[in-house]
């Protein structure tokens, strides 16, 4: 499965260019499902960078865990879920070193949740590379009660905190690592627009 390609947006849209390695930098890799393709696509071209590599895994269904784990990075781990990695996420980010590389491969809620945890913690972004895989569905947060629906794959969606239905917007917070969503008939109660699947 090739990286997403996403149509043309507003700036703050995010933008996925894929991963490139590094060498054998210090590293921290996390992937979710399919996302699992886009680190094994970066270790056949450049094996070095699964040296000094902490790899995380968090399947979703998927099946790819026993062939990441052969990969042999300096450590590997395989999460049920993406809450249950983030004691271990934080730890690795906070004791990161100068030089660190993070490679994020899989959804854009992973990815949003964790880079920004990563620029709070002052890694650079310029040391954040991340490339889209699988799901298009994405965080969205309700700017109204500031819940946050995850993998939102309808366009309007209803909020899964506050009930309102939602507009989804391609403005992206960098800093909350989510979609931001309106109410989608604030001026005329009611009044819906029809639901249509998300594209990419």
């Amino acid at each position: 499965m090739p990286n997403t390609s996403f149509s043309p947006s507003i700036e703050s849209r995010p933008t996925y260019a894929g991963l490139v390695p590094q060498g054998s930098a210090p590293s921290i890799m996390i992937a979710d499902a399919e996302g699992a393709e886009a680190i094994m696509d970066l270790a056949e071209r450049d094996a070095a960078v699964l040296d000094q590599a902490h790899l995380i895994y968090i399947p979703k269904g998927a099946k790819f865990g026993s062939k990441l784990a052969e990969l042999g990075a300096k450590g590997y781990h395989e999460e049920a879920s993406l809450d249950a990695a983030m004691a271990l996420i934080n730890r690795l980010l906070g004791s990161a070193h100068m030089g660190t590389q993070l490679y994020l491969a899989g959804s854009e809620g992973m990815m949003g949740r964790v880079s920004a945890l990563a620029l709070s913690l002052g890694l650079p972004l310029d040391a954040i590379q991340m490339e889209h895989r699988g799901s298009i569905g994405r965080p969205m947060q309700c700017v109204h009660c500031k819940g946050v629906t995850q993998d939102v794959t309808t366009d309007p969606f209803t909020c899964s905190h506050c009930g309102l239905t939602l507009f989804v917007r391609d403005h992206f917070s960098r800093r909350l690592g989510v979609f931001q969503a309106v109410c989608v008939d604030a001026e005329t109660p009611g009044v819906v627009p029809e639901i249509q699947e998300i594209t990419a």
